[in-house]
Order: C-alpha cells, then sequence, then structure tokens
C-alpha cells in the first residue's frame, strides 16, 4: 500500500492513463469490494478462526501482482489492478476485527499494535520515492510485489484470534444479527466514518499526481507521505496515554472538520514546508477517526458478530471511496488543485452525517 500510494498514480500517468482513467483504475476495485466484502467477513466469521481467511486472502494478494510485468494499456491495467486490491483489502476489515477483539480480552494495547501497520507502511512510503528515482520506473512493479510477497508469508506467523468456544457461544446468545443493530443512529456514524475514510484514500492515489505536478521533486513525494503516515503511527502509539473523555462518535466528527481544513488548505498549492504541517494532521483525519470508527463498533456489536460487522463499515468506507475517487479524478481533470476544495465539502458532509446520528441516539455517559 504504502508503494502504490507513492507512484501508482504517476506510474499509470506515465503509461498515458489520464486522470479520469486513473480514478476509474482506483475505484473499480473499491466496488469489487462492496460485492464480496461483507460475504468474506460472514465466512471469516462462521471460520473456526480468522486467521485462516487472512492467511488465504494474503497469499492471494501476494501472487497477483505478478501480472503487472506483462499489462498494459487502460483495460488490462484495471482489470490486474482489480485483483491485486480487492483481497488485500478484503483482509483488512477482518485482521482489525480479530486484532481489536483479542487485546480487549488479553487486555494489551490495541492502539500500540495497530500502530506497527503504520510503522510499516511509514517506512516504506519514505524509501519507495527516493528507491525508484535511483533506479528508474521499473522498480515499482518489483517493489510492490516483493513486499506483496513479504506480507503473504508473515500471514503465515499469524496466531489464532478467537475467544474460547464458551464464550464465543455466550456472545452469540446475547447479541444475535448484524441486521438487529442496523438502525439510523448505527448506520450514520459509518456513512460518515467512510466519508472521512476516502477523503484520505484520494489523498493517497491523487496526492502524488497533483503535487508533482505542482512542481515538487519526486524524491520528496515519499517522504511527504511518509510525514503523515509517522503521524498517524504517533496518534497510535499514544492514543491511551491520552485519556480521551469523548464518545467514538465526537471523534470522528472531529476528525472529518479537520479533514475539511486540510484539504481546503491543500487547494492553495502550499510549499513543501506547509504541506509536511498539513500531512502532520494525518493524525487526526485518519487516525483518529479510526478508532473513532473501531471503537464505535466494538461497542454495540460483539464478537460473534465482529468480522461482519467491520466488514459492514469497510463496504460503507470503500462505498464512500467510490463516489471520492471517481468524482476527485473528474474535479482534478477540470479544477486541478481546485479539487481539494470539492474534498473540503465532502468531509463536512461527513460530520453532519454523524452529529444527526448523536441527535437520533445520544452517546452514553
Amino acid at each position: 500500500t504504502g508503494v502504490s500510494s507513492v507512484y501508482f498514480a504517476i506510474w499509470l500517468s506515465n503509461r498515458g492513463i489520464t486522470p479520469d482513467e486513473t480514478g476509474i483504475i482506483t475505484a473499480v476495485p473499491v466496488l469489487a469490494m462492496l460485492l464480496i466484502n461483507q460475504l468474506v467477513g460472514r465466512i471469516a466469521d462462521k471460520a473456526s478462526d480468522w486467521r485462516s481467511v487472512i492467511i488465504i486472502l494474503s497469499l492471494i494478494a501476494g501472487a497477483v501482482p505478478i501480472g503487472l510485468f506483462f499489462v498494459s494499456g487502460f483495460w488490462g491495467i484495471l482489470l490486474l489492478w482489480t485483483l491485486c486490491v480487492v483481497p488485500a483489502q478484503a483482509l483488512v476489515p477482518v485482521v482489525d476485527a480479530a486484532t481489536l477483539r483479542m487485546t480487549q480480552r488479553r487486555g494489551t494495547n490495541f492502539g500500540v499494535v495497530r500502530a506497527w501497520g503504520t510503522v510499516g507502511y511509514t517506512v516504506v512510503t519514505a524509501l519507495a520515492g527516493p528507491i525508484i528515482s535511483i533506479f528508474g520506473e521499473g522498480a515499482f512493479v518489483p517493489l510492490f510485489l516483493a513486499l506483496s510477497l513479504l506480507r503473504a508469508l508473515i500471514s503465515l506467523q499469524l496466531p489464532r484470534f478467537r475467544a474460547p468456544a464458551h464464550l464465543v457461544a455466550a456472545a452469540k446468545a446475547a447479541t444475535g444479527h448484524l441486521k438487529d443493530v442496523l438502525k439510523p443512529w448505527f448506520v450514520l456514524p459509518l456513512v460518515g466514518l467512510g466519508i472521512v475514510y476516502s477523503t484520505n484514500s484520494a489523498l493517497a492515489q491523487f496526492g502524488a499526481l497533483l503535487w508533482r505536478d505542482q512542481g515538487i521533486d519526486e524524491a520528496i513525494i515519499g517522504p511527504l507521505i511518509a510525514i503523515g503516515a509517522a503521524a498517524e503511527a504517533a496518534m497510535m502509539f499514544f492514543w491511551r496515554r491520552l485519556n480521551i473523555k469523548v464518545s467514538a462518535r465526537h471523534l470522528i466528527i472531529f476528525a472529518a472538520v479537520v479533514g475539511a481544513v486540510r484539504w481546503g488548505a491543500m487547494a492553495f498549492s502550499p510549499p513543501v514546508w506547509m504541506l509536511a504541517i498539513l500531512q502532520l494532521l494525518h493524525s487526526v483525519t485518519f487516525a483518529v477517526s479510526y478508532f473513532g470508527g473501531i471503537y464505535f463498533i466494538a461497542n454495540w456489536t460483539s464478537e460473534d458478530i465482529a468480522a461482519e460487522a467491520q466488514g459492514f463499515s469497510f463496504v460503507l468506507q470503500q462505498g464512500m471511496t467510490v463516489v471520492a475517487l471517481l468524482g476527485f479524478g473528474w474535479c482534478t481533470a477540470q479544477f486541478g488543485t481546485g479539487a481539494w476544495f470539492v474534498l473540503a465539502l465532502y468531509s463536512l458532509v461527513g460530520a453532519l452525517l454523524v452529529w444527526v446520528s448523536l441527535l437520533l441516539k445520544p452517546a452514553h455517559n
């Protein structure tokens, strides 16, 4: 993911893919996720352990990128990239659900555990730009493939995540089904969260391209992205120490408002030093919204539907991302950096939806 954030949009541009087509190529895998993600979550919850599903998806995501060596043209890249992204993205909500439930059960710090994923992303984004700058764009696909295979190998080392059988049985008796909590007050925050998430996805897919067109050296783009990831990791490492006393939904609203400020400022094509400061806000627009979303779901669901509930949230995130990528791709082609203003307004819509949820069902004390 770190490698693709740094260079995929530029790699496409160098192959004659227009910004509109880039929006489609990055949005179609997300659209495919809408169709299969709930099924993956349901299968993971019914499996003896979440581990097996994570491994299978990781192995598929590790092998498919080999095809990128042989593909060219819009339709070929669209197909291969979709096959690369879908299994990699499908495992994300399963990993989140498994990790959160295990850390809650064992009393360990979920934020610190989750932060190490961001550390990996940060290291790769910091190094990918300089590496590709030194060895040329031909290094992009080998680097992407090597890290995809590494993820697959690491997945084989995962432990079992599931709680003892008697605890799972008790949770099933108490909770019922996901449909029991799918009320407007529950769905609206997840839609708002999806909007906030999708604005970060737009940055990940188009930020490098817009910054290059702004005149920023390609070797600087990777470190710029890494600054945001490092800020995210720092927030996750220190999250428990912050001891924040507001509800999960208030966290999402805060992240959405900060996001509106961040994207609006980028519309003015700020210099590198200002972009670095704006990248530090990733600690809020992604990390804080992430914690808000994952704890909101955990507060209102139990372990027997954990992966399915996270999967439902992920589907909404992907749906909002389709809108963001297609819309932002079109706006970028029409307005250039002015497209960031549209993203800022989109973020405020997310805040509004979460606020309506609080009116419908106030937060716990």
